[in-house]
């Protein structure tokens, strides 16, 4: 993919939000004195007035957003995931979401591909902890098109939500002519001998893996999960009755993330082996971006071996 043109999904963020902020009036933006890093100062250069920086205190700008969408604004509050959903949890539980109030979330530099700022900054538990939220909407895109349309369908909706978005560039491979729709998953590639459902950076290592495999004479079905909750469970259902066999891969914990939602599903209505692939029960550690994806396994190649193992060749 080194001739594919890479765009990091944070600054989707940024430019989605200065798109939107030129047709609405009650957009408006807070930040925890992250505004270069997360992107919203792409926001801030264009309308000054309706961007708000908190400072580093992630729970007061937290409660300030919720504030604001009483009075009927539309606030998207964004700092790093580690901080939007470590540090403020009790904040986005009690006063988003119990009230349920239509807060977005936009949470940047999640996952081990945060890179050289090491564990203390490498949230893989946000899907798990936003999710357990009643009525809180999860979601994850893979490439700049979807992160976008990602933005103004959360702008869009009614309620609140989080959204994750990275800090390293990957490959665009949607067009402009993708429709993106929350709740709904996305066939990237049929096959009928194993499915591969993916979500956020890991969805373009699926390809790649879907493409490995098929030379190998093994048809792989890529699936594209953008949203972990609600998820698609007609899509994964199919998915389980038509190839049988199914792995998870997401830059989080296996635990409580991508992987288990479709476990959870599965486990209810049409049990069907799973392999998750993600991050295990550690903790990461500071080095290169793309040096630790392949040491956790969070890459095409390892992809490729767990369903070697699964297939039995």
């Amino acid at each position: 993919m080194a001739d594919v043109k890479k765009v990091a999904t944070r600054d989707s963020y940024g430019s989605a939000l200065k798109e939107l902020g030129a047709e609405t009036e009650n957009l408006v933006v807070l930040d925890a004195d992250l505004a270069g890093a997360t992107k919203t100062n792409i926001f801030q250069k264009a309308f000054p007035d309706r961007h708000f920086d908190c400072g580093i205190a992630e729970a007061n700008m937290i409660n300030v957003a919720a504030g604001l969408a009483t009075m009927g604004l539309v606030p998207f509050a964004a700092t790093f995931a580690m901080f939007a959903a470590g540090r403020a949890y009790e904040q986005v539980r009690n006063t988003v979401g119990y009230p349920h109030l239509n807060v977005k979330i936009g949470a940047t530099h999640g996952g081990i591909s945060v890179g050289e700022d090491g564990a203390s900054h490498q949230c893989c538990e946000d899907f798990a902890l936003m999710r357990t939220i009643p009525g809180m909407t999860v979601m994850c895109p893979a490439d700049d098109v979807e992160a976008r349309q990602m933005v103004r369908a959360a702008y869009e909706m009614e309620g609140p939500v989080y959204m994750r978005f990275g800090r390293a560039a990957t490959p665009v491979f949607h067009g402009e002519d993708f429709k993106f729709q929350i709740g709904r998953g996305e066939v990237l590639r049929e096959g009928t001998d194993i499915a591969i459902i993916a979500t956020g950076i890991m969805v373009p290592e699926a390809i790649e893996s879907g493409k490995i495999l098929a030379e190998a004479g093994i048809n792989a079905r890529v699936i594209n999960m953008a949203t972990i909750k609600p998820l698609d469970e007609a899509l994964v259902l199919k998915a389980a009755q038509e190839c049988g066999r199914i792995v998870t891969v997401e830059e989080h914990s296996i635990i409580g993330g991508l992987g288990e939602a479709v476990c959870a599903v599965l486990a209810e209505k049409c049990p069907t082996p799973v392999r998750r692939i993600g991050v295990n029960d550690e903790y990461g550690h500071s080095g290169p971006a793309a040096a630790l994806l392949e040491q956790f396994g969070l890459c095409a190649s390892n992809i490729v071996r767990q369903v070697r193992e699964m297939l039995g060749r």
